[in-house]
């Protein structure tokens, strides 16, 4: 149980590690091609950028890829 207590504060730093890797891929992106969508919510700026796919960085498009976008 103890063990369980030590490696769960570590497993959930890596998955705060790797969400903030994602959004750091593609925030150029959003803010160069969906800048007037940003507050519109994430559904709507994730729209954007599937429209925009072809011009993203391999980096964002890999993330979209990934997330089955």
């Amino acid at each position: 149980m103890a063990r369980i207590l030590l490696i769960l504060p570590l497993v959930l730093m890596a998955q705060a590690a790797s969400a903030q890797q994602e959004h750091d891929a593609c925030a150029r992106d959003v803010s160069r091609f969906c800048r007037a969508q940003m507050s519109d919510g994430d559904q709507i700026v994730l729209a954007c950028l599937k429209q925009n796919r072809a011009r993203l960085s391999k980096a964002c498009a890999k993330v979209l890829t990934e997330h089955g976008q």
